[in-house]
């Protein structure tokens, strides 16, 4: 069993649909989780949000509730969202969509991260395998074909731009480092 497996088992209802999609991204471990468990800051790395405002606990801890402005021309322009789980160790995160002007009712997200341990043993750059699974109530008048695709479409593109976003700061980080070397060798 893969290592992320266990937290991506989500039992679905019948007036549900689920997914799990899965990133490779160029950059270590944890600079991607520094950026991804910023719960009170999720337009680091989601592009569809122009807005983040804690309504309730610190964005660090379960229970912590953030109201998040989304982009004008997706449908809704606000949600509601609770941390459910922030797991620094392991690095795992969950949360869910508790209110909001949409249409993803009972959205529920789990986030993982592990080390691609192939890269590594071959002596090459590390990377990181970024895994989100969710599952979402069906809306009526909806497919679930329909609603899949709407979330996978949204998933499919914060995870993107999560790599987009994290590969540059790795980048950086090593053109900083080789110009420092330079500089002092």
């Amino acid at each position: 069993m893969d290592k992320q497996d266990s937290h991506h088992n989500q039992a679905l209802l019948p007036n549900q649909c689920g997914s799990s999609h899965s990133q490779t991204i160029d950059a270590p471990l944890p600079l991607v989780w520094s950026i991804i468990r910023q719960f009170d800051n999720p337009q680091a790395h989601k592009q569809f949000i122009k807005s983040c405002t804690m309504r309730a606990g610190d964005g660090g801890t379960a229970g912590s509730i953030r109201e998040v402005t989304v982009s004008s021309g997706l449908p809704g322009s606000s949600s509601m969202e609770r941390l459910d789980k922030l797991d620094d160790d392991k690095h795992v995160m969950n949360f869910s969509i508790v209110g909001g002007d949409h249409k993803l009712a009972n959205y529920s997200s789990i986030t993982t991260l592990h080390k691609e341990d192939e890269e590594e043993e071959k002596g090459g750059s590390e990377k990181t395998v970024v895994t989100q699974s969710y599952v979402v109530d069906v809306p009526a008048g909806s497919s679930k074909e329909d609603t899949c695709l709407f979330a996978d479409t949204i998933v499919g593109c914060n995870l993107r731009s999560l790599a987009k976003v994290t590969e540059k700061m790795a980048e950086n980080s090593v053109h900083q480092e080789v110009l420092v070397r330079q500089m002092y060798c």
